[in-house]
């Protein structure tokens, strides 16, 4: 299994982008009334606003990941997030951590060596143009003239018993993505992206996204499910506690396994006043954890 970071963004997530397939086709319903601009307009309202979502800069999720049928129930992940595109992505599997890094332009991942050491690698170039089509902190649609992505309405279709505008993206890299959002409360509800095997091979991954919750005014979705098609369990990223706008020096983004002080983030129990979890950043932020093999 390989996973990977792609927005919800807060489309910038963690998903099994490799061996899924799309989730089955969603079901055609009556044509729609509404204009995709008028969508997208309801839809920047419904996740808070369009200059709330512009002042967020950094961005941290803390929470576990559920794999169906793997050899783990669940392992710890935290992923760090700072505009435009940049990610760190940490997971705790038994006592060893892995990380996968990329900076806006270069992606590294960490690997065992033979003698244990950690082995660093860099992205391959279909990695690092996925990980460059991240939509980091706000998700495909906010902002979205701003990111060169245009925009198309394909029809209105149901979605697991549910109404859902179908809108066609276009990126700024020519990639072409699919976006679902709820008819009544204009919330993404699916988000189907390419995604490449290791021999290059391009593939479609559908991400669900579920059970949003209000951070500070802003609507984010704790769950995430990569969805099948096989009619077996989906795996699944429960997102636990949010941080809006830590302090995240670049350093954090630079490649790992350089001589520095260890990098960590300490999670405080309190809750926010907008019902979120607060955590508390880094007080060292470095390039170089110790790290533990990558998910495959």
């Amino acid at each position: 299994m390989r996973w990977f970071i792609v927005a919800a963004f807060a489309s910038c997530i963690a998903v099994r982008a490799f061996g899924a397939v799309p989730a089955p086709a969603a079901k055609s319903v009556p044509a729609p009334e509404l204009t995709a601009e008028q969508i997208i307009e309801k839809n920047v309202a419904a996740r808070g606003g369009l200059e709330p979502w512009r002042k967020i800069e950094t961005m941290v999720w803390a929470g576990h990941m559920e794999q169906a049928g793997g050899p783990m129930a669940s392992v710890q992940f935290v992923l760090q997030q700072k505009r435009p595109n940049k990610t760190r992505f940490e997971v705790n599997a038994i006592g060893e951590r892995s990380v996968r890094v990329f900076n806006g332009a270069n992606g590294w991942k960490v690997r065992p060596a033979a003698d244990g050491s950690p082995d660093v690698q860099q992205y391959t170039p279909q990695e690092a143009k996925f990980a460059r089509d991240e939509s980091v902190i706000d998700g495909p649609l906010i902002d979205y003239q701003a990111k060169g992505t245009s925009v198309a309405l394909e029809g209105v279709e149901e979605v697991e018993g549910r109404e859902a505008y179908r809108l066609r993206l276009r990126l700024a890299s020519g990639e072409r993505h699919s976006v679902w959002v709820d008819a009544q409360t204009f919330l993404e509800i699916r988000y189907d992206r390419t995604s490449y095997n290791p021999a290059g091979v391009p593939g479609t991954v559908s991400v669900f996204y579920r059970d949003y919750k209000s951070i500070d005014g802003l609507q984010i979705p704790s769950v995430l499910e990569i969805g099948t098609g096989s009619g077996k369990a989906p795996d699944k990223m429960v997102i636990e506690k949010i941080a809006l706008n830590p302090p995240l020096d670049d350093r954090v983004f630079a490649r790992p396994g350089r001589p520095s002080r260890r990098h960590s983030v300490t999670i405080e129990p309190p809750a926010s006043a907008a019902g979120g979890t607060q955590m508390r950043p880094p007080a060292a932020p470095s390039a170089g954890p110790a790290a533990g093999p990558v998910p495959e």
